[in-house]
């Protein structure tokens, strides 16, 4: 994340919960990595479900302290909708 967007919390929650542009969310830990935080355990399995290829452009919205709003856009810049049947329920947050 960039240190901007991480100037925007009193302190980083160790877990965020990713929530796609249908509304299902998924959750990924948070890790301190050479002074940067980054998104740790079930970001690449989130990136794997969703097909997240080299060229996509990925962005994320703060919706509350916790959940970020993710939405995909494809090399020709045209969103990518995700269907939550694909996701594995050990993965997703239950809400």
């Amino acid at each position: 994340m960039p240190l901007d967007f991480t100037k925007h919390f009193v302190a980083v929650p160790t877990e965020f919960k990713l929530r796609n542009n249908i509304g299902c969310s998924w959750k990924v830990t948070v890790k301190l990595m050479n002074g940067r935080v980054t998104l740790n355990q079930g970001w690449a399995t989130y990136a794997a479900v969703h097909q997240i290829k080299i060229g996509y452009m990925v962005t994320f919205k703060l919706l509350t302290p916790d959940t970020l709003k993710v939405i995909i856009f494809d090399g020709d810049g045209i969103e990518v909708v995700n269907k939550c049947g694909k996701h594995d329920e050990v993965f997703a947050a239950k809400e």
